[in-house]
């Protein structure tokens, strides 16, 4: 039988707790990790002791964690924060020993967690991997509605774009190259990958006249990896990377920085993106989206990209 996926509550004053039971539009098997009570009223849920526990259909199977405080939506709570990072850290302990198929994250609040915990990451990726030991990652953003597919992998993530030039360096590109080649083979059931590398400057630089950061060193890089057996194309012009004839030719694309990359996704598949994160001895997805505080609690928000990041967590655990 399936191993379930790990639904984590995420921050509970946000929208998380609404697109629980939603979720189980997906018809993936899953548990939600977190407290019952701040489910919304009128939620069919159900407490298992075990991830292999059965529940009536149409009733959401909840592994429960208590919480010091109730949620109150669109105000979180500092006395919640560190109960919001234990549901991580159980979840990835559920991974790690192979009770459950991977992990599907509801979004956090970056700044209640470190208000309220002391939070000494920027986010959920680098605390995820902090806790697999400190491995490298990168952050893939994945389209479930376009055909061909939009997957891109922002190599620099939250950082200024003036600090871009100096933060992408051939070490830090080229073991981004390396980890989403092995995990498109590993959890996307590619045998041979095709990755495209954007240019850092426009037009990729037009041989020099706007930059030379590509013919310095980022051809230079690709074509030796590319002599040691990756398919790679680039550095390419990012304005042109992203139409479906593009698209066709690769099978994810390296972008230089954060806008390069999620400008074109979120314009094609907004509601359907599913965030993944590659270079994990286990497997991680979350929904492409906020905790949305503003609309909290009024059981509005839009389960399409929870529901996208659990299939996919759950055909990616099947390919491991």
């Amino acid at each position: 039988m399936p191993r379930p996926i790990i639904l984590t509550c995420g921050e509970p004053a946000g929208i998380g707790p609404e697109l629980a039971p939603k979720a189980l539009a997906s018809g993936v098997p899953f548990v939600f990790l977190g407290d019952p009570r701040h489910l919304p009223d009128g939620t069919l849920w159900a407490e298992v002791t075990a991830l292999g526990d059965s529940v009536p259909v149409g009733t959401l199977p909840v592994l429960r964690h208590d919480f010091p405080a109730p949620a109150v939506p669109g105000r979180p709570d500092p006395a919640n924060a560190q109960a919001v990072i234990d549901v991580i850290a159980r979840a990835v302990d559920l991974a790690q020993t192979g009770q459950a198929g991977g992990i599907c994250t509801l979004p956090i609040n970056k700044e209640a967690l470190k208000r309220g915990a002391g939070f000494g990451f920027p986010g959920h990726t680098e605390y995820l991997a902090h806790l697999a030991g400190d491995v490298p990652v990168v952050m893939m953003l994945a389209s479930t509605n376009v055909q061909p597919p939009c997957r891109v992998v922002p190599v620099t993530i939250h950082v200024a774009i003036a600090d871009v030039p100096r933060l992408l360096t051939p070490a830090l590109l080229e073991q981004a190259i390396r980890i989403t080649d092995a995990a498109l083979r590993r959890d996307f059931g590619l045998d041979a990958p095709r990755i495209a590398i954007a240019g850092l400057n426009p037009h990729a630089g037009e041989n020099g006249v706007m930059g030379h950061e590509e013919l310095d060193w980022i051809a230079p890089l690709v074509a030796r990896l590319r002599d040691q057996g990756f398919a790679l194309s680039g550095p390419l012009p990012a304005d042109t990377m992203f139409h479906p004839g593009a698209r066709a030719r690769y099978d994810a694309a390296l972008c230089a920085y954060h806008d390069q990359a999620l400008i074109p996704i979120k314009t094609l598949d907004f509601a359907g993106g599913v965030n993944v994160t590659l270079g994990l001895p286990f497997v991680r997805t979350s929904p492409d989206h906020g905790t949305a505080f503003d609309i909290a609690g009024q059981g509005i928000a839009d389960a399409e990209s929870v529901i996208a990041a659990l299939r996919m967590a759950f055909d990616m655990a099947g390919k491991r």
